[in-house]
């Protein structure tokens, strides 16, 4: 599927499940943590979750490569404004960027989709999802604002980002390629110019079931992944980046910035009930499975995380010309029941940036070639790491 955008760039929405992809950690056998994952192991496995795509490539006017693009979450199926879900932010180190979050911070609700994209083009993404909501809005009388929530990290050495290539079509198109079902991970939407412990990342998702004494419920994960040092690399626990050796690292340039100086954000859904506070609880534990990867160490990462939690689904629409009743009836998840979601949501992080590996490609944009870590040479690290095999 593909359409023709200005410029000659080629702007490929979502592809669907049929897309042929490449083996994910556990088709090789590799296993995290305690917990299962979902049918899809992705956050689309919580119901309602839908992801949508929007690759941007192609050559600039000024002969500079394009790698970049737009990913986005929906809470629910359907306006996410009309149907506002609990949600809570997470910083881990703040020198990254994004729009929409302090009023999740303030009132603990989230009212739009979430959005991933590079650091110069947050704002135009911001614009043209406020613009997408109001032109489906129709006939609404109700009094509110957008705020719509974007993230970002930095795809300056594949893409030419002070270009501004990403627009307010390739924002519709991701919209319009949100669906629930497999996800595509790897080098596409938002994660298409990323690159993640010196090997070529991107997008990637995971997700983990609680079995139905621990209540039942699915945590899901997507993250953009563009951050960490090859040699700091582990998986399943292992130190496989001291013995990866393949492709010379993008940074091996005297003139580049050293490696980890990117950034990895999250997204984090659940359908368990929580409540606002038990959403930022929630969204801390993203950084366990960073760090369980070998990242979240770096001064110049943007290390950013939402969570939201469609449990309680009948929260009232924003409307600042008419109050609603007093009061609203909730359900909340008891603390006593809240590890095993804190859990689901470290294992789930950690599986999704090795996902996001390994779906990636050799990609070349600027002068820069980035490899991409082949399932074979991630078993043969593992091997020499002392890992014993499938489980």
């Amino acid at each position: 599927m593909r359409a023709q955008c200005p410029l000659g760039l080629r702007l490929k929405p979502q592809l669907p499940e049929s897309l042929c992809m490449k083996p994910r950690a556990r088709d090789l056998g590799i296993t995290f943590g305690q917990l299962q994952p979902g049918p899809l192991n992705a956050i689309t496995d919580v119901p309602g979750v839908r992801v949508g795509h929007a690759t941007v490539q192609g050559t600039a006017a000024s002969g500079k490569h394009i790698n970049t693009g737009v990913t986005l979450i929906e809470p629910r199926a359907g306006a996410a404004s009309q149907q506002p879900c609990f949600a809570g932010v997470h910083v881990l180190n703040g020198n990254g960027d994004a729009t929409g979050l302090e009023w999740v911070r303030e009132a603990g609700l989230l009212a739009s989709p979430i959005a991933f994209t590079n650091t110069h083009s947050i704002g135009t993404v911001r614009d043209a999802l406020i613009a997408l909501e109001r032109a489906a809005a129709g006939d609404d009388e109700r009094l509110y604002w957008s705020m719509p929530v974007v993230m970002e990290t930095f795809d300056g050495l594949l893409n030419d980002i002070n270009g501004f290539h990403v627009n307010a079509e390739h924002v519709a198109a991701a919209q319009q390629a949100a669906r629930g079902g497999a996800v595509a991970e790897g080098a596409v939407g938002g994660g298409t110019g990323m690159i993640c412990h010196e090997f070529k990342g991107g997008s990637g998702t995971a997700s983990r079931r609680l079995h139905a004494d621990q209540g039942g419920w699915t945590v899901g994960a997507i993250v953009q992944a563009n951050h960490g040092k090859r040699r700091e690399l582990r998986v399943d626990g292992y130190p496989v980046g001291r013995y990866l050796k393949q492709g010379a690292s993008p940074f091996a340039a005297a003139a580049l910035p050293h490696p980890g100086m990117g950034s990895i954000v999250v997204c984090l859904a659940t359908d368990a009930p929580l409540l606002p506070h038990q959403c930022t609880r929630l969204a801390q534990r993203a950084s366990i499975g960073i760090a369980r990867t070998g990242g979240g160490t770096e001064d110049s990462s943007g290390d950013i995380f939402i969570a939201f939690a469609t449990g309680n689904d009948a929260l009232r629409p924003a409307d600042y010309a008419r109050k609603g009743e007093f009061t609203s009836t909730l359900q909340m998840v008891n603390n006593d029941h809240l590890s095993e979601l804190f859990l689901a949501a470290a294992e789930a992080v950690e599986e999704a940036i090795v996902n996001a590996l390994l779906a990636a490609s050799d990609t070349q944009g600027n002068g820069h070639e980035v490899p991409a870590l082949s399932g074979a040479a991630l078993l043969d690290a593992l091997r020499q790491a002392g890992w014993p095999g499938a489980r």
